[in-house]
């Protein structure tokens, strides 16, 4: 018989080599798709007349639609499968990036960007339940960071592609920025047809597993209930503390990713670089994020510890935002908004690992789907447009970033008082340590 240890290996292997370099392809174009409108504001304010709060309102749209609809999006997904759910979810956010070509004003920004926001919600927190499907809870941790480093690498490979795509200014009579959503959008809808034959729904039904194989990954995976801080039904949650807890945690990370990734470019760009090079440069943090959220991750596994391996990032971020205020020049302002990136990327992976462990088996998908559609509409919507509104009222991209430094230290409170709280209830090991 074969040996359990070595059993276990080749499972998790085939597990993981089966699904996450295709859903980090696919969470990587997401964030391309989600995110180029920064660097395509570079010319399209521009074009289309856009001041700074009219830009920041627009691109904070795309947020409320996602929180609208994500909780929905998650519970069509346990209905119809993560298979044609996931697939769903690409097609129909590919076709809505490539018509962002076709935006003349503010208003038709504005619409753009709430249908972009509905049809791209439930996709993460899709694939972080779906992947509870298929990891036993101490493989989440760095799996799940494995996943997520698609969002800092979608930055770094999509800052200069899209500068570069701006430089096809003129061609057959379309603006670079137009040129920038066509074809950044088509090929999210090409993988979203590949996601039929290539995702499996349940373990049980994977036949590239051998039948051990399948057998213990199931028995494996039976156990993996939800801690006594989130049980109950789905609408029980809201009054659970634990699970605001973590809405306030993930705000202050997911305020840090999106008021860079839509604000980042122009920061960089006043500093007198071109199109190019700016796009470029907005790599830099990106790149370097994507390094230390792998190694964290992989510690916060290695180490069997959760709670300060949430809350170290969500400081870090603050560190980096209050830094911008006493530095001048690039070199320096690449570095503080590397911290930023670092922190709003480390977290992810012992985050919600913490927090899939938290949740019971009845309320998983509404739970992981509440905490980020509650966490994006802040961090999103409330923060990218707070930062265009306090940009135009000071001309001050740093000034702008003070309810962001001012959110994360919030956040990491949070995470560290229920972690304690979850200690003194004597939750599961390795869950929310």
């Amino acid at each position: 018989m074969t040996d359990v240890s070595e059993l276990e290996s080749r499972t998790m292997r085939k597990v993981t080599w089966r699904l996450l370099p295709f859903l980090m392809l696919c969470y990587l174009l997401a964030f391309i798709d989600r995110a180029n409108v920064g660097m395509a504001s570079l010319q399209m304010n521009a074009d289309v007349g856009l001041s700074s709060s009219v830009f920041g309102f627009g691109a904070s749209l795309f947020f409320v639609s996602y929180f609208l609809m994500e909780v929905p999006s998650n519970l069509m997904l346990q209905r119809f499968g993560a298979r044609i759910w996931i697939a769903r979810i690409m097609i129909t956010w590919g076709l809505v990036s490539a018509c962002m070509a076709l935006v003349w004003n503010a208003e038709s920004f504005y619409v753009m960007r709430f249908l972009l926001g509905a049809a791209e919600a439930g996709f993460f927190p899709g694939v972080v339940l779906y992947l509870t499907y298929w990891l036993p809870p101490a493989y989440r941790g760095r799996v799940l960071a494995l996943f997520a480093v698609a969002i800092p690498v979608s930055s770094f490979i999509g800052s200069p592609l899209s500068g570069l795509l701006l430089s096809m200014d003129g061609t057959a009579g379309l603006r670079g920025w137009q040129w920038l959503f066509i074809l950044e959008g088509i090929p999210t809808i090409l993988l979203g047809i590949a996601c039929l034959r290539v995702l499996t729904d349940r373990p049980e039904q994977a036949r590239w597993l051998s039948d051990e194989e399948r057998d213990w990954l199931v028995a494996r995976l039976a156990p993996a209930l939800g801690s006594a801080l989130a049980q109950g039904s789905s609408w029980a949650l809201l009054k659970t503390p634990a699970f605001w807890a973590l809405v306030i945690a993930c705000s202050g990370a997911s305020s840090a990713g999106s008021v860079l990734g839509v604000w980042q470019p122009q920061l960089l760009k006043s500093f007198g670089l071109t199109n190019f090079q700016t796009g470029l440069v907005n790599a830099i943090p990106y790149g370097i994020a994507a390094c230390m959220m792998i190694l964290w991750g992989r510690h916060s596994d290695a180490t069997n510890e959760r709670r300060w391996h949430t809350a170290l990032p969500l400081l870090l971020i603050a560190v980096g935002a209050l830094g911008t205020f006493v530095v001048g020049g690039l070199i320096p302002m690449v570095f503080l908004l590397s911290l930023v990136l670092i922190g709003a990327y480390c977290f992810k992976g012992p985050f919600w690992s913490m927090a899939s462990g938290w949740l019971s088996a009845g309320n998983a998908a509404a739970g992981i789907a509440g905490i980020n559609a509650i966490s994006n509409l802040i961090g999103g919507g409330l923060m990218v447009n707070a930062y265009g509104q306090i940009h135009d009222a000071t001309d001050s991209y740093v000034l702008a970033l003070t309810p962001l430094a001012v959110l994360t230290v919030f956040s990491a409170l949070a995470i560290l008082y229920v972690g304690r709280q979850a200690k003194s209830e004597a939750i599961t090991p390795g869950t929310a340590s």
